[in-house]
């Protein structure tokens, strides 16, 4: 038996060999939550936390891991925003914080890690793809998800939104965005294919306007396959009757497509187009466009906070801290402002005066 000094508590050293992996799955069949919530845990322990660290026992766990793993799922093309990435770090402290508890290991290695938001969400300019790439994408992706590609790089929508992309969503020179793919839309046994949107109640909805390819582009999906009717009870128990865009129209599929089968296709396009990395991995990935959408809008003089409302952010604080960098022509504006105010410049004067003439104007000055 082991002695934490500071607690006083006795850790049996066997106790800590079990590895993360079977003490996360321990740990999610005696969580009591929702059948979402449960599935996108599972989903993140199973695709990124077992991967990476599972089969390290808990007691050979260490902080440098935690901090390690989080940066590496945020910047290494998982396509998870800052916030879902610190949304679960919360969940694997924990995980590890119940290990404490049942007197496994001694402290928790993984608690208070997360991204911070300096490092979080300023976007790359390198992330962000041309609009020729944003045309070869569209190319190369399967025919089915060409118009999800434009709803996301025209009118900023989110992978889960434009999966739900429906004809009461079409109106005259905007769409008007009020429901996403849920989680478990993929399961045949899911009642609730569509939920609100992020940071919104069931009744809330954000219009955007679309620019004329989009529309072209939406006629093109409709000439090609008409909607598929989806009925479904909402979060208030109301029924609701959606004509979809991107539902199955094969009998027998029985399930809405996933943002995983999405992304899938995504990546499977970037490479087959060559939009590829150093390592020959896919460059860009679904929340790209949204970049691409947010950044040319903002590039091209369009107010930041407009910006912000269409992109369904929580607080303009987010986009400015996101693409406040990427506002065209800031420096040269500041720079022109403070020297006008300090030292105006004479309108026969086309460059500043050198340091040898503002030396003896200062002299003559005293």
């Amino acid at each position: 038996m082991e002695k934490d000094k500071q607690t006083r508590v006795r850790v049996d050293p066997a106790r800590g060999a079990v590895t993360l992996s079977a003490w996360a799955e321990e740990w999610l069949e005696r969580r009591v939550i929702g059948e979402a919530t449960r599935c996108n845990y599972e989903g993140f322990v199973r695709n990124h936390l077992v991967p990476s660290l599972g089969r390290k026992p808990l007691a050979g766990l260490a902080r440098r891991d935690f901090e390690r793993f989080v940066q590496d799922i945020y910047r290494g093309g998982a396509g998870l925003a800052a916030s879902t990435v610190n949304d679960r770090t919360v969940m694997v402290a924990a995980i590890m914080e119940a290990a404490v508890v049942d007197k496994r290991i001694t402290e928790n290695p993984a608690r208070g890690i997360r991204i911070s938001r300096r490092d979080a969400v300023a976007v790359d300019e390198d992330a962000v793809p041309t609009p020729a790439e944003v045309d070869l994408i569209a190319g190369h992706i399967t025919p089915q998800f060409r118009l999800a590609v434009y709803l996301q790089s025209g009118t900023g929508q989110r992978p889960s939104e434009a999966l739900a992309f429906s004809t009461e969503c079409r109106r005259s020179g905007f769409v008007r965005i009020r429901w996403q793919v849920s989680a478990k839309a993929h399961h045949e046994d899911c009642r609730t294919p569509f939920v609100p949107l992020k940071h919104r109640l069931e009744k809330e909805y954000r219009d955007i306007p679309t620019a004329l390819f989009v529309e072209h582009e939406i006629a093109a999906h409709l000439r090609r396959w008409n909607p598929v009717p989806v009925v479904f009870t909402g979060q208030k128990g109301k029924r609701v009757r959606l004509e979809t865009f991107f539902a199955p129209r094969q009998p027998g599929a029985g399930v809405m497509p996933s943002i995983a089968s999405y992304g899938y296709q995504f990546k499977k396009a970037c490479l087959l187009a060559g939009l590829v990395d150093l390592d020959g991995k896919a460059k860009y990935t679904p929340r790209s466009l949204r970049h691409f959408f947010a950044s040319t809008a903002l590039a091209n003089g369009v107010p930041i906070h407009e910006v912000s409302r269409w992109l369904g952010h929580r607080s303009v604080k987010t986009t400015v801290d996101i693409y406040g960098h990427l506002l065209p022509g800031a420096w040269e504006r500041c720079r022109e402002v403070l020297q006008r105010s300090m030292r105006p410049v004479p309108p026969d004067v086309t460059s500043p005066p050198s340091e040898e003439a503002s030396s003896s104007a200062g002299n003559r000055a005293v």
